[in-house]
């Protein structure tokens, strides 16, 4: 199973298109604004079930403002299969470089989760960023056999323009 598959590079790019594009319409789009990253990865709860801890992908998330970002991806999940997400960061508190807020937003392709169709999230999330760097941390609560519990990690990165 390829992650960068044709069909999956496409899939991408219209996620990406979807949730992104109007901020390209926003006059002050600029490289400064978009994070780009590598997947997750998770660190499960539940050890004994052999699951996928490394889930590489493709995402980006695009900063409206201190408080909002947008985001959708795709990457390989725990069970390994692929999936897609979307969605929008608010994260009202800032400590230093630390931001505390929920992601929300749909995935799918969780084989056990809505027979792999799409379901809304809603995450606590934690972020650190500095001025290229950064890391999303979010906590993954698990829902029943369908979705395992983790603490997911996601690094990524900020060009300069």
């Amino acid at each position: 199973m390829t992650l960068f598959r044709t069909p999956s590079i496409q899939k991408i790019a219209h996620v990406c298109i979807a949730v992104l594009g109007p901020c390209a319409a926003h006059a002050e789009t600029n490289l400064s604004k978009i994070w780009v990253n590598a997947g997750f990865y998770s660190a499960h709860f539940d050890t004994q079930k052999e699951l996928r801890n490394a889930n590489p992908g493709f995402g980006i998330e695009y900063s409206l403002d201190n408080t909002w970002s947008l985001t959708a991806g795709r990457f390989i999940n725990s069970d390994n299969a692929h999936s897609t997400y979307m969605g929008a960061y608010y994260q009202p508190w800032q400590f230093g470089e630390w931001k505390l807020g929920v992601v929300g937003g749909a995935f799918n392709g969780y084989p056990k989760a809505f027979n792999g169709g799409w379901f809304p999230a809603v995450l606590p999330v934690a972020s650190w960023e500095a001025k290229n760097v950064g890391i999303n941390v979010m906590l993954v609560p698990p829902l029943k056999d369908r979705l395992y519990g983790a603490l997911s990690f996601q690094l990524k990165y900020r060009f300069d323009n």
